[in-house]
């Protein structure tokens, strides 16, 4: 675990999908700093099978030290999202931050992914990413310390990566391709604008789904891991580190961390490799070493 150092006090930051999961962990990790959270996300009632609600997210944020506003917001609909980050600047005067965390997922083939399916990952992925850094544009060029974090994998164009899941790659990468795109164009305006990725598969609802809590989290991190290596990437202050396709591990070891059992779901167990991760740091999880 890495310590908050106050370097985010009264920043303001804008999460989108920020309810639950990494998107809550990176979000209550900021609101250490007492910096100002805007959860914008569709779940504003209970769900039957997810926990968490963006009041919930808003209650939990101001117990850490943080000050929120839960804002329900569909990101898919143009007018929900530029309704956001109106209220987030009428509420806290400007954004410092912006995390593109909202995902839809299917591990589907081309043949069993439905079009409903594809169009929602498509819409809330790569279009909601776009949208929501566009709308976030004017904002972030008056901060003093701006940044766009986008949850999204390295650009690795190797068949394995899309065979099986055509669809949910092209989503992801379209995130991936605008950090590429927006890291250049955004440079003169001193907007830095990065990626992060887990190394290992991560503990969350969407994950547990595939195959029970106690079973997957034999081979997973907990969300804290992507929660501290957001902090250290999103402390620093420096517009020239853009561009980048950051993974958790590297960030923090960096950091000066060096034993990670404690973001171990289960202790001593055998993790397993992220989607998306290049094969060495793949094997190197087998030899316990990068």
């Amino acid at each position: 675990m890495i310590p908050n150092t106050g370097a985010l006090l009264g920043k303001t930051v804008f999460v989108s999908g920020g309810s639950r999961g990494i998107g809550k962990a990176i979000a209550l990790k900021l609101a250490k700093d007492k910096a100002n959270v805007i959860i914008a996300a569709k779940t504003a009632e209970k769900h039957p099978k997810l926990e968490g609600t963006i009041f919930t997210a808003a209650e939990e944020i101001e117990k850490a030290g943080g000050k929120c506003l839960p804002v329900q917001c569909d990101l898919r609909v143009e007018d929900s999202v530029k309704n956001a980050f109106e209220q987030a600047v009428k509420k806290f005067g400007g954004i410092d931050i912006l995390i593109n965390n909202a995902s839809a997922i299917s591990i589907t083939n081309v043949e069993n992914t439905e079009m409903k399916r594809f169009d929602l990952m498509h819409q809330v992925n790569t279009r909601g990413t776009f949208m929501a850094s566009k709308y976030a544009l004017p904002h972030l060029s008056k901060s003093s310390h701006a940044h766009i974090l986008n949850l999204s994998p390295p650009l690795l164009m190797v068949p394995k990566w899309f065979n099986q899941h055509v669809a949910y790659t092209m989503a992801k990468y379209g995130m991936s391709m605008c950090v590429l795109g927006m890291a250049e164009e955004f440079k003169d305006r001193s907007i830095a604008v990065n990626a992060l990725w887990p190394r290992t598969l991560i503990l969350t609802a969407a994950m547990a789904s595939f195959g029970g809590v106690e079973e997957t989290a034999k081979f997973c991190r907990k969300v804290d891991i992507m929660a501290d290596a957001a902090y250290a990437i999103l402390s620093k202050n420096n517009p020239s580190v853009t561009g980048n396709f950051f993974i958790d591990e590297l960030v923090l070891r960096k950091e000066g961390v060096t034993n990670f059992e404690s973001y171990n779901c289960v202790p001593g167990v055998q993790l397993m490799a992220d989607g998306f991760i290049p094969d060495e740091l793949a094997e190197g999880l087998l030899q316990g070493s990068l």
